[in-house]
């Protein structure tokens, strides 16, 4: 099941911003190349989750917020288990993230992806085997 990347909230939340121009047209790229590269991208429950919440206070509508989260859930989805809760603890612990933070990084590498999106973790910096790439760096 290793996939090649792991996609955190945020790049979903601006591929589907209209109002995000430039950080838009790359983050939507990545979403596309998730739909016509089966396995290239992974997301987490908890970025499910987050899109979620996200995605509505932006103003968009339940139905609308669902069927994304429907389409996206074809997509590689690492669940939330106690065993990925502790290994996010843990990651927390070693590299003084947040929670959060710790968690989707324990996320990624259980999903066997080398590389994580985001622009919340430090651009460049490899946590135990999971590269953090900002695309808009």
């Amino acid at each position: 099941m290793p996939v090649e990347r792991f996609i955190d909230t945020n790049i979903l939340l601006y591929g589907y911003d209209l109002s995000a121009g430039a950080k838009r047209e790359i983050a939507l790229k990545i979403v596309q190349e998730g739909w016509t590269r089966p396995g290239c991208n992974a997301v987490s429950v908890q970025v499910l989750q987050e899109f979620y919440v996200n995605f509505i206070k932006s103003g968009q509508t339940r139905e609308t917020t669902c069927q994304l989260i429907e389409d996206l859930s074809q997509w590689p989805v690492i669940d939330n288990t106690l065993e990925r809760f502790g290994q996010g603890l843990e990651i927390c612990r070693h590299f003084q993230t947040s929670l959060w933070d710790g968690m989707i990084l324990s996320a990624a590498k259980f999903s066997g992806a080398g590389t994580l999106l985001t622009e919340d973790l430090n651009h460049g910096q490899n946590y135990d085997g999971v590269q953090v790439i900002n695309p808009f760096h």
